[in-house]
């Protein structure tokens, strides 16, 4: 048994040799080409889930008879400090990397081809992968934040939401083709704190009252969908596809750094009227005489889901809130050993660092008390999966965690999102005929 290398903290990681372990069952982690079609990365357990101090290991491999390959790797904690770094040789076909982490957080493996000066160039076609990964999460009920929201955070919000109430709710509609039969459609415009609220409108078309879904943009400047609310309108819903942007739903006019604007000044930030638009959304359909007075659910990917907590924390009798791979949550992580990820601003101005809590899914999360399916993927890095779950541990209602471990973000790797496609669609039909859903805990029995 030959040990290949070594490493630090207590987590006492370590590569050896194929014959080090008895192999764990496959669970593939397969690259996308053409890093290498032949090389993968195998978890020892299906969910990524580890206790405290339990040992976790992937296995490398590279079918025998193949030229040697070597590769650099590093393994981080919560994808940024590095613990360990250095060489790994296939040519004996595999290696295994395995350890345990004294404390929750996540655990990365990252994996880079090296080149020989002399060696030919590899036989692919499009563009190399950079790199492929595997990750796990440690102690996952666990992982909190690591720094308490702002002690006037209630306040300032509190405040924000009553001039946003001073405003009359007048709305202007629209009728816009829907292009689909048995659907009604329209644009609308409706008052709120400094811009307008933007979006399509779509409910059967028959008289009748429905259950409410308010739709949460991803982040972008773009032109919206009509599909989005006309599809889910075919199926019941009262739908409100919601502009992240003060635009009509048709153009794609925002400044594209809007992410960025104003983030040096908790009044001044685009977040700001963001956010109180996606309120304003819900005073519209709570005040519309389609929606049945009962169900109203929230949901958003990326961007849409930051929204989505955001909303679920400000407004009380959310019914139910679904966010897929959710940004927004721990903005300042850099500043604590935690990879941040979107918005991405620079928190190592005071300044910065300082609004960034304003605006993190993880200070609104504990005044969320809907219902909620949160989906993440353990290999995101624009929404980190550390933050995602910190936020995830902090909401105060009934929760159900959507752990994706081969997945990246969603546009990264949408073959790995299963999971949360096939749980949202069946929670959304719950929701549409019974107006309730039963959460789902077993993802915590998998470890």
């Amino acid at each position: 048994m030959r040990q290949i290398s070594a490493f630090l903290l207590a987590a006492a990681f370590a590569i050896t040799s194929a014959q080090a372990q008895v192999a764990a069952p496959p669970v593939a982690v397969t690259p996308a080409p053409p890093f290498s079609p032949n090389i993968t990365i195998t978890g020892a357990r299906a969910s990524g889930l580890y206790a405290v101090g339990e040992n976790v290991s992937w296995t490398v491999r590279q079918p025998l008879g193949m030229p040697a390959a070597r590769y650099t790797y590093e393994v981080r904690e919560n994808n940024l400090a590095v613990l360990s770094s250095g060489a790994l040789d296939l040519s004996s076909g595999m290696a295994v990397v395995s350890g345990a982490l004294p404390r929750p957080g996540m655990i990365t493996l990252v994996l880079k081809p090296v080149q020989a000066a002399n060696a030919p160039a590899p036989n692919v076609t499009g563009p190399v992968q950079a790199a492929i990964s595997a990750a796990a999460a440690i102690g996952i009920r666990d992982i909190r934040p690591a720094s308490p929201r702002p002690a006037d955070f209630k306040a300032f919000w509190d405040g924000k939401l009553a001039a946003l109430r001073a405003i009359p709710l007048r709305a202007d509609l629209t009728p816009v083709e829907s292009g689909r039969a048995g659907v009604t459609l329209s644009t609308i415009v409706i008052d709120s704190v400094g811009s307008k609220v933007q979006g399509y409108l779509a409910r059967p078309d028959r008289d009748g009252k429905y259950p409410a879904l308010v739709i949460y943009q991803y982040a972008g400047v773009y032109a919206l969908e009509k599909e989005t609310a006309v599809n889910r309108a075919a199926e019941g819903w009262l739908a409100f596809n919601v502009d992240s942007h003060d635009m009509p739903p048709t153009e794609a006019t925002a400044p594209r750094n809007y992410a960025s604007l104003g983030n040096n000044d908790r009044d001044s930030s685009y977040f700001l009227n963001m956010y109180l638009r996606d309120v304003r959304a819900i005073d519209f359909i709570r005040s519309n005489p389609h929606w049945d007075g009962k169900t109203i659910v929230i949901m958003g990917t990326s961007m849409g889901g930051q929204q989505s907590y955001a909303v679920a924390g400000l407004v009380p009798g959310i019914t139910a809130m679904l966010v897929n791979v959710p940004a927004g949550a721990n903005i300042v992580g850099d500043r604590f050993g935690q990879r941040a990820g979107y918005p991405n601003w620079t928190t190592s101005e005071a300044a910065i660092a300082a609004t960034g809590p304003y605006f993190d899914s993880m200070s609104f999360a504990p005044e969320v008390t809907a219902a909620s399916v949160v989906a993440f993927g353990l290999l995101d890095v624009t929404s980190p999966p550390y933050g995602v779950i910190a936020a995830f541990n902090a909401i105060a209602g009934p929760k159900e965690m959507v752990p994706m471990v081969e997945s990246d973000h969603n546009h990264i790797t949408p073959q790995k999102q299963e999971g949360w496609l096939v749980r949202s669609r069946d929670v959304l039909e719950q929701l549409r005929t019974t107006g309730r859903f039963t959460v789902n805990t077993s993802w915590d029995r998998q470890k």
